[in-house]
């Protein structure tokens, strides 16, 4: 087993964390709850609930809609980055690699995400943090379901003529955008004072899966991502 880089580790924490409680964040608690925070956090959970349950039931057809673009590589262009050195230069490709699978996960993913996302725009909270997580977190589902998937087998080609000295500008450039989308569904901490009790048992219910997905994800994400590198023959 290859060893990974710092770089890809992050990035495939990420994959598995976008969609799961992000739990270190701090926030500071209001004195009280007001009818709009209560109406916020009710809106917020129901549909993080329907999220996080249309998440769990596309893992099967997210696996095997990966496993299907990896034998494409594995058809097109097996081992295009052969030779490849394991630098600085290397990690660029890969991670580009990690973003694919960004791409069809979340893309498998995007309808229940439009519906995520039109439900938590109008949302607003007393305290400015939770309604800043609220809407950094859409934006960042918005822009991981929007994500194209790179030209992996182009792109490798286009590194290797190069003889392996120069990562093509496209690469650069969709590394620089996935790295730059940010975002955490906000930590239950926060939404529970303002939560119903009927809220906090969905609350309750979410975060208990979304955790599992997170397992699942992170393991499963390496396992893809190291899968794409083997048949494309890269390194890190």
């Amino acid at each position: 087993m290859r060893g990974r880089s710092t770089i890809i580790l992050a990035l495939l924490a990420l994959l598995a964390l976008s969609l799961t409680p992000a739990t270190a964040i701090a926030g500071r608690r209001g004195n009280a709850s007001t009818p709009q925070d209560r109406a916020s956090t009710h809106a917020y959970i129901q549909a993080n609930s329907v999220l996080a349950n249309a998440a769990a039931a596309s893992e099967a057809p997210v696996q095997a809609s990966i496993l299907s673009f990896n034998q494409k590589l594995g058809q097109e262009c097996p081992k295009a980055g052969a030779g490849s050195p394991q630098n600085e230069e290397s990690q660029k490709a890969s991670y580009e690699v990690a973003g694919a699978l960004w791409s069809i996960t979340y893309g498998a993913n995007a309808a229940s995400i439009r519906t995520f996302v039109a439900a938590v725009k109008p949302l607003r909270w007393s305290n400015p943090k939770i309604t800043h997580l609220a809407q950094a977190y859409a934006k960042s589902l918005s822009e991981l379901a929007a994500l194209p998937l790179p030209n992996l087998c182009g792109d490798v080609r286009a590194w290797s003529a190069s003889g392996f000295q120069t990562i093509p500008a496209i690469t650069l450039s969709f590394d620089e955008h996935t790295e730059a989308i940010q975002g955490h569904t906000i930590p239950s901490r926060m939404l529970a004072p303002s939560a119903r009790p009927a809220d906090k048992r969905i609350l309750a219910t979410t975060t208990r899966l979304e955790t599992k997905l997170e397992h699942t994800e992170t393991v499963t994400g390496f396992n893809d991502w190291d899968s794409l590198l083997e048949t494309l023959g890269l390194n890190q």
